[in-house]
C-alpha cells in the first residue's frame, strides 16, 4: 500500500507540473491585439487577428476600442504579458508629432522612415510596411452648404469660422497635430469648439447643432451623411499611414509574422478604407464580417 501511495503521489505530482507547464506555453503563444476606439481601427484589428489566425497556431486575443492613442501606446508599451497589448495599428503622422513629439512632415516616405527608426531606438517597437491607406485629419462640412458658401479649401472656412461652430473629438481638439496647431497657421476663429464623442460628430452636423466636423479622410460616415471634405491648402496635417506597430520581443520570438503581417501591404486603398468602414457605419455590419469579407476577397486568405 506504501508503495502504491507513493506512485500516485508522484503521478499527481508530475501531472501538476505538465499541467503548469502546458499552461504556461499556451500563455505565451498567445498575440494580443488592441485598437483605438474608433470603427476603422476595431476593423483593421479584426483584419490583422483574422491574417494571424488564418496563417498561424497562435492564439489571438482581440482588445479593441481601448480608447485613444495615448492609452494604446501605454498598453503596446506594457505588452500582453502584462495586461497590455502586443500590437496595433497606428498611424504614421500620429507617430511623428503626437507620441515623438516632432514637427511634420509632409514626405510619407521621410515620415514612416523617421517613425520607423525613432520607436525601435526608443521603445523597442517594429513598424510593418503601410497597409496603404492614408487616414489624415480633415474639416468636413454639407457638400450643401459648402456649395451655398463657396467652401473648397481650409483657407476659405477660416474667412467664415467666426460665425460657426466646430465639433471635434477630444483628442483633435487637444494634440499639437490637430486644432492648436491648426487654428494658429490658418487663423480660425469659431464661435465654439465642441468636444464630442467621434460618432455623434456626424448626426450633429446632420442637425445643424455644428457646421464643421473634425473627419479623417477615410470615415464612412462622409459618404451616408453626404459630407464634402476641405483641402488643407497650407498642407497642415502630415502624411497618416496605416501601419501594423509590433513589439519587437514578439517579432523575435514568432519571425514568421512580419512576412504575415506584411501581406497587408498597399492592401487597401483611401477609398476601399472608407468603403469598409461605411459598410459598418452606414450598413450596420458587424466589423468581424466585414473584416473575413475583405481578407477572402483580397486572397489573404
Amino acid at each position: 500500500m506504501k508503495k502504491i501511495a507513493v506512485l500516485v503521489s508522484a503521478f499527481l505530482i508530475l501531472t501538476l507540473v505538465a499541467g503548469c507547464g502546458g499552461g504556461g506555453n499556451k500563455a505565451q503563444d498567445t498575440i494580443v491585439i488592441g485598437s483605438k476606439n474608433f470603427t476603422e481601427q476595431i476593423l483593421i484589428a479584426n483584419i490583422v487577428a483574422d491574417l494571424i489566425e488564418a496563417h498561424t497556431d497562435l492564439k489571438v486575443e482581440r482588445k479593441t476600442g481601448l480608447g485613444g492613442t495615448s492609452v494604446c501606446f501605454e498598453a503596446i508599451k506594457r505588452g500582453g504579458k502584462n495586461g497590455g497589448i502586443d500590437t496595433y495599428v497606428e498611424y504614421t503622422g500620429t507617430g511623428l508629432v503626437n507620441l515623438l513629439g516632432k514637427d511634420p512632415v509632409t514626405d510619407p516616405d521621410e515620415a514612416y522612415r523617421i517613425v520607423a527608426e525613432e520607436f525601435k531606438k526608443q521603445w523597442n517597437l517594429v513598424w510593418m510596411k503601410p497597409i496603404g491607406f492614408n487616414n489624415t485629419y480633415t474639416l468636413a462640412v454639407k457638400k450643401s452648404f459648402a456649395e451655398e458658401r463657396g467652401l473648397k479649401t481650409f483657407s476659405d472656412l477660416a474667412k467664415i469660422s467666426n460665425e460657426l461652430v466646430l465639433g471635434g473629438s477630444m483628442e483633435f481638439l487637444e494634440r499639437p497635430d490637430g486644432y492648436p496647431g491648426l487654428k494658429k497657421l490658418y487663423n480660425f476663429n469659431f464661435k465654439d469648439a465642441k468636444s464630442m464623442d467621434p460618432g455623434l460628430m456626424y448626426t450633429a452636423i446632420d442637425k445643424d447643432e455644428v457646421q464643421v466636423i473634425s473627419a479623417f479622410a477615410t470615415d464612412g460616415l462622409l459618404v451616408r451623411y453626404n459630407l464634402q471634405i476641405l483641402e488643407d491648402d497650407k498642407q497642415f496635417f502630415p502624411p497618416y499611414h496605416a501601419a501594423v506597430l509590433i513589439r519587437q520581443d514578439v517579432l523575435e520570438k514568432y519571425p514568421e509574422l512580419e512576412e504575415i503581417l506584411n501581406k497587408l501591404a498597399d492592401k487597401i486603398s483611401d477609398e476601399q478604407m472608407q468603403k469598409l468602414n461605411y459598410q459598418v457605419d452606414g450598413e450596420g455590419k458587424d466589423p468581424s464580417q466585414v473584416s473575413k469579407e475583405f481578407l477572402k476577397e483580397a486572397g489573404l486568405i
